[in-house]
């Protein structure tokens, strides 16, 4: 099992075509490096892809999702948002993890 102590949202909409290495070049220069057990999120400019690059101490594994219809629930302000765990599960799911709240409650907006 990979362990992930912390997940990022890269907010800025990326080419998912990149592979591993411009996936890295691009976590390199939002969050300054690739911490390890961290999680870092992109997603495509039309929001129906995301991709997870997670450095687990020794390597980097890099993942893809795709909603067949819908997006991914997204933020546009800042360059990076850090999510919860909770908040992580419900976005893969394409649910919208900014509701979540304390014990990964939804709440109405």
């Amino acid at each position: 099992m990979i362990r992930i102590e912390a997940v990022w949202l890269a907010v800025a909409p990326v080419d998912l075509r990149m592979g591993l290495d411009s996936a890295l070049a691009r976590v390199v220069a939002v969050f300054g490096a690739a911490q390890p057990h961290w999680a870092y999120l992109f997603a495509n400019r039309r929001g129906n892809r995301i991709k997870v690059l997670v450095h687990d101490g020794y390597g980097l594994w890099l993942a893809v999702r795709r909603l067949h219809r819908g997006r991914f629930a997204w933020v546009a302000a800042g360059e990076r948002v850090a999510v919860s765990r909770e908040q992580f599960d419900a976005l893969v799911l394409g649910l919208p993890w900014q509701r979540l709240g304390a014990a990964a409650v939804v709440s109405v907006l």
